[in-house]
């Protein structure tokens, strides 16, 4: 028998600890991409998420004598406050499982809400799997973060606010995408009442798990997800979210990291907020979408679903989000080591703002400079580099090379001739104690180290650049070594940023 939504969803509970979060006019955005942006602040609710609603829908449906028993869920982050609040709301014992590597900001704000705290496991796989066995156990009842009619009908609240809040024409809701419950929930409500209105999923780039689906028409498993959107970082969408969004979504779209980090100061701009990386994905989608069918003088609403910020995470974003706007350029450009040469250079520039500047002599014949430049758009990159190619100032636009942004800039001037036979991969170390002596132990040969860069992005895992002098004899070995460390890993030997500047 198909579930009624609309019934459920005009039926729910949230409203006991949800309140009804504003629809914002967002100005300075509105103004930028010639649209009239709306953002629905979920971030403002009690636990800074949507989270609540779906969780307390679920809870407050369940019979007493299984409500006192208690719940258990699995969640690294918004879902375990959620179901923390309602089960504080509701007196009941709440068991939330959190891996081992969940900042101690998010355990603390758990545990202030009453609900007992278990770590377990590196991953919320792993959590999951050990809630699963304390729900038999302790006959706890399991709370989903979003595979769950009554979680998919809690969220469904924001829809039918949107709809209450503005009667007039909108051209399309915008929606993060993790499992799937909160597009799921939107998308059966406004299909139900207004369906001219488009539905679009927003996910981050190697997290896109219900794009794939689908794509090929049933779920798939992705192998690994980035973290750092780690609000929407689903392996595998749901059963139930699948199956709604298959029906009523009209479009997905999928954003860089640099894409969701401008997405994020252009909320600061217009709210003085901080969404998390999740919470902007809706907004960053807005501007993808708005971008891709060339729309003007449209109404367009996004979920500013969370703003559960690490702070040690808004160095990466600050230092991303001009990038990701378009509105810097990071260049690498070869002078001459001569009279004058420097000088045509800083001619060539201009009057544009220089966000970075990194130079260092390497030998009698030239220089590399690596400089970040504010530019209008992508086009002014292009003519900035023809410019000073036509200067015979050699120029390479290294705007999206991720060694360039993540590494290269921090290592200027660091040429080591001497390390023979040298290799240069990134990898993705997760960030927990002993990922670096797995690295060491696991590599087991003595080859020698000659360069390593690390930065801590206030993300699940640790971006690392690794020079090693490997013989051309021992490359069996090395790829043998690469395939059984388990970390993703890219062969960056070959990329100009370190040629230039570190080769």
């Amino acid at each position: 028998m198909a579930i009624n939504y609309r019934q459920k969803i005009e039926n729910s509970h949230v409203y006991d600890v949800a309140k009804k979060t504003p629809l914002e006019f967002q100005p300075n955005l509105s103004a930028r991409i010639h649209n009239r942006v709306l953002l629905k602040r979920e971030d403002v609710q009690p636990v800074f998420s949507f989270k609540l609603r779906g969780a307390y829908n679920k809870m407050a449906s369940l019979p007493n004598d299984v409500l006192k028993r208690g719940v258990i869920a699995a969640s690294a982050g918004n879902h375990a406050q959620g179901v923390a609040l309602a089960a504080q709301k509701l007196k009941c014992r709440a068991v939330i499982v959190m891996p081992t590597t969940t900042p101690a900001i998010k355990i603390n704000a758990v545990k202030s809400r009453g609900a007992e705290v278990v770590l377990f496991g590196d991953s919320y796989s792993d959590a999951y799997v050990k809630a699963l066995a304390l729900e038999k156990s302790e006959k706890l009842t399991f709370v989903h973060p979003y595979d769950d009619p009554e979680v998919i009908a809690g969220q469904g609240t924001i829809a039918m606010e949107i709809l209450n809040a503005h009667p007039e024409p909108i051209e399309a809701i915008f929606c993060c995408v993790g499992g799937g419950g909160l597009l799921a929930g939107i998308a059966a409500y406004v299909k139900a009442l207004r369906p001219e209105i488009k539905i679009i999923g927003v996910e981050a780039k190697d997290a896109e798990a219900m794009t794939e689906s689908l794509k090929q028409g049933k779920r798939v498993m992705l192998g690994q997800v980035g973290l750092f959107a780690d609000g929407a970082a689903v392996k595998q969408v749901g059963v139930h979210t699948f199956a709604l969004a298959q029906q009523y979504v009209d479009e997905m779209i999928v954003v860089d990291n640099d894409a969701i980090c401008a997405a994020i100061k252009d909320v600061f701009e217009d709210t003085r907020s901080i969404l998390e990386p999740a919470g902007a994905l809706a907004t960053a989608g807005i501007k993808e979408y708005a971008k891709r069918h060339h729309l003007t003088g449209k109404t367009l609403i996004g979920i500013a679903s969370g703003a559960n910020m690490n702070f040690d995470r808004l160095r990466f974003i600050a230092e991303r989000a001009e990038v990701g706007e378009k509105r810097e350029a990071v260049l690498a450009v070869t002078i001459p080591e001569k009279p004058g040469a420097f000088k045509t250079f800083c001619r060539l520039l201009g009057d544009r703002n220089i966000t970075e500047f990194n130079y260092r002599y390497s030998d009698p014949k030239s220089a590399h400079i690596f400089v970040g430049v504010a530019i209008a758009d992508p086009e002014e990159s292009v003519k900035l580099v023809a410019d000073l190619i036509s200067q015979s100032l050699p120029a390479l636009d290294l705007t999206d090379n991720e060694v360039a942004k993540l590494h290269v800039r921090h290592l200027v001037g660091g040429h080591a001739p001497q390390a023979e036979n040298e290799v240069v991969f990134r990898f993705e170390f997760p960030e927990k104690p002993g990922a670096l002596m797995k690295f060491l132990d696991t590599m087991g040969h003595d080859w020698n180290i000659s360069l390593f860069h690390y930065r801590n992005h206030g993300a699940d895992f640790g971006r690392v650049l690794v020079g090693m002098q490997v013989p051309p004899a021992d490359a069996a070995e090395f790829n043998q070594f690469l395939d059984h460390l388990g970390y993703p890993y890219w062969d960056e030997t070959h990329n100009p940023a370190y040629k230039l500047f570190l080769g």
